[in-house]
């Protein structure tokens, strides 16, 4: 099999055609990550000062434009670590996902900007310094590679990524969300299971991403919280209804109660069946 240019290229460029609103370029080693304009570098968020403080004040605003009503203080930053965190970690359960590669980044290698207009996700300029790959992958022989020996071994690299890029980021949204510890990290794993689980229905492999994701996170894997939670209801005629159980609230529902999220822990099994009947038929 022929080398690839590079180890992350197929996985991003399939994400973009999944999610066209969420444009990813990948950084040369030397390249710096863009921070003018819109461009939020992580280590801005993670520092917890100005640049966090720009950054959820475009989520006050967008509550009150949307909503017709301001937010509390720990709402919006809940809303805000929410909008970077499902992205950011598509950049390393997509890779993994779609070719069993798993890069890392250091707060320092990832920008995000939200604040243009045709995008509805937002676009990241990223440098990952290194991934993990398995035993034969032709792009074991690229510079930064690390190969581990096996599957398990791979998934120990996604929920070791994922942790090194989101720990210092949660450090920083925890006092502004008042959430501390295991409420930061069920959202942390909320993130991870439901960005890949949403991706995979897409692209038609919802299926294999429950499974994997069942692997990924079985529910003893600190610092994660809970498993990936899948489960099954029933809908009115027999049919099969897919959902999961969230490990934590998004606290939408203290703008709108009466649209709670189908997996939200607030909404019980009846009240998930019409939700989840209404998003089968839109």
């Amino acid at each position: 099999m022929p080398v690839p240019r590079s180890a992350l290229a197929d996985a991003y460029t399939r994400l973009a055609e999944v999610l066209p609103g969420l444009p990813i370029t990948q950084l040369g080693a030397g390249e710096q990550v863009p921070r003018d304009g819109g461009w939020i570098a992580a280590d801005a968020l993670a520092e917890g000062g100005a640049g966090l403080d720009a950054f959820l004040a475009w989520d006050d605003a967008q509550v009150e434009r949307d909503h017709g009503q301001r937010a509390r203080p720990d709402v919006v930053a809940s809303f805000g670590l929410h909008r970077y965190a499902w992205p950011a970690c598509l950049l390393i359960t997509v890779p993994w996902f779609l070719s069993r590669r798993v890069p890392r980044f250091h707060v320092t290698d990832v920008s995000y900007d939200r604040t243009v207009p045709d995008l509805d996700i937002g676009r990241l300029a990223v440098r990952a310094h290194s991934f993990a790959c398995l035993p034969g992958d032709p792009a074991a022989v690229l510079p930064g590679a690390r190969v581990v020996a096996d599957e398990e071994a791979l998934r120990g690299e996604v929920r070791e990524a994922v942790a090194e890029h989101l720990e210092p980021v949660l450090a920083a949204f925890g006092p502004r969300m008042r959430r501390r510890g295991r409420a930061l990290w069920g959202m942390a794993t909320d993130e991870v299971v439901e960005g890949l689980w949403y991706v995979a229905e897409v692209i038609g492999e919802q299926e294999r991403a429950k499974r994997e994701l069942e692997l990924l996170l079985p529910g003893a894997t600190k610092p994660y919280v809970g498993s990936a939670a899948f489960r099954e209801l029933t809908g009115p005629a027999g049919e099969p209804l897919p959902t999961r159980d969230r490990a934590s609230c998004c606290m939408f529902y203290t703008l709108d109660p009466e649209d709670a999220c189908a997996t939200c822990p607030r909404t019980c099994d009846a009240d998930r069946v019409v939700k989840l009947l209404a998003e089968a038929a839109s």
